[in-house]
């Protein structure tokens, strides 16, 4: 099976065309060489990924005839990433939380459509009829009398 269809059929990136992107920026390896997105994957290769920043290694244990489901991509594969590149991407997720603190700053569309639902409803309730709220009358414009 050709690396590419592989790395989408375990998962690993979204769509084929992202994991040719990646093998096209040298991002996938087998061994220590890199690869083209042709390269045929047997069984017992190590694969070395690089993304978001981290350097995944897989290990083939089978090969799949298409893609499966996520709980299945363990029967075909083997993970045997470092333990300090997992620890490197917990590091990073924290560092990324440190920049915004609940409260500060300018609100997300999570914190304005919950702000949006607690004054909406005090508003609603205690104003159902805008033209006496804006002191508009229906009688509409007053004409002068010369």
């Amino acid at each position: 099976m050709r690396i590419d269809k592989f790395l989408w059929c375990i998962r690993f990136y979204k769509t084929r065309s992202i994991a040719t992107e990646e093998i096209k920026k040298n991002r996938v390896s087998i061994g220590t060489s890199a690869v083209k997105s042709s390269k045929e994957v047997k069984e017992g290769d190590v694969i070395k990924i690089r993304k978001n920043q981290i350097d995944y290694k897989i290990k083939v244990t089978q090969i799949p005839k298409s893609r499966m489901g996520a709980k299945l991509v363990p029967l075909h594969i083997q993970d045997v990433t470092d333990k300090d590149q997992y620890e490197l991407l917990k590091l990073r997720k924290m560092s990324q939380d440190y920049y915004r603190n609940k409260g500060e700053g300018r609100p997300t569309k999570k914190d304005r459509r919950e702000m949006d639902e607690y004054v909406g409803n005090d508003i609603a309730s205690d104003f159902t009829d805008w033209d006496d709220f804006f002191g508009e009358t229906t009688d509409g414009p007053e004409e002068s009398e010369d």
